[in-house]
């Protein structure tokens, strides 16, 4: 599997993370700036647009400046994807 196809599932697995474990919490706040860039980055890679309009990196620090929970096992699959955006780039 190519490295695009890669992200998107991996973007796909963020996502569905989001939306089962924190469905809550996605009207405000951190999580809902982080479920609105994989949302805009999985558009963006569908659509075949230019992959530089993906906004990801960082996900992971915007979430650990607002939760100390460094066992989620949602920062793991955003570390996934982040590391095979930037392979891509």
């Amino acid at each position: 599997m190519d490295k695009k196809k890669q992200l998107i599932e991996q973007i796909k697995v963020v996502i569905n993370t989001l939306e089962k474990d924190y469905s809550s919490e996605l009207n405000s706040g951190i999580l809902q700036l982080i479920y609105k860039r994989y949302k805009n980055a999985l558009d963006i890679l569908e659509k075949n647009n230019d992959i530089e309009g993906i906004n990801i990196i960082g996900g992971i620090r915007a979430y650990m400046d607002s939760y100390s929970d460094y066992q989620n096992s949602l920062l793991g699959e955003m570390h996934k994807a982040e590391k095979l955006n930037k392979e891509l780039l």
